[in-house]
């Protein structure tokens, strides 16, 4: 059996990966105001998760005999806030659905499959995280009076 098909979903997996390293932390960079203090060094935490996540991948994607990728996708920005929560909710659902995918790829690759539902598991616990800020982001960002966006 090749390899390549997982080589290439890892690598897919792996830009996915950069993308979170730049998107929080530019997120953690530019969050202003009252919340900052809260959000900026969760923002960062998020981008050194990510970052953790693309060493992992990238070094198992050579164990298999491959390339490791190192370009990224475009990234979502915003000053506003609760959209900036709900990129970070779209993109760790995007990495649950990725890495879900790669275990289906896995198939009898035992030690495969259980390294990849532990990252399965930190990406899920940032779902129901940014789902739980979610909830009550709204009340606070109208408290913050920010309303700007940027692309």
């Amino acid at each position: 059996m090749s390899n390549q098909p997982i080589i290439d979903h890892l690598n897919e997996i792996l830009k996915h990966e950069w993308t979170g390293v730049a998107q929080y932390a530019q997120a953690g960079f530019i969050v202003e105001g009252v919340w900052r203090e809260v959000y900026s060094e969760k923002f960062l935490d998020d981008a050194k998760e990510s970052f953790g996540h693309a060493q992992l991948v990238g070094d198992k994607i050579v164990a298999l005999g491959g390339v490791p990728v190192a370009t990224r996708n475009e990234i979502k920005q915003s000053r506003d806030l609760q959209e900036v929560l709900e990129f970070s909710l779209a993109f760790e659902a995007k990495a649950v659905e990725m890495y879900g995918q790669a275990i289906d790829m896995a198939g009898d690759d035992k030690a495969l499959v259980i390294f990849l539902e532990d990252i399965l598991k930190e990406e899920q616990e940032g779902v129901d995280e940014y789902t739980k800020l979610l909830r009550d982001s709204v009340g606070a960002a109208a408290g913050s009076g920010s309303s700007r966006k940027t692309g």
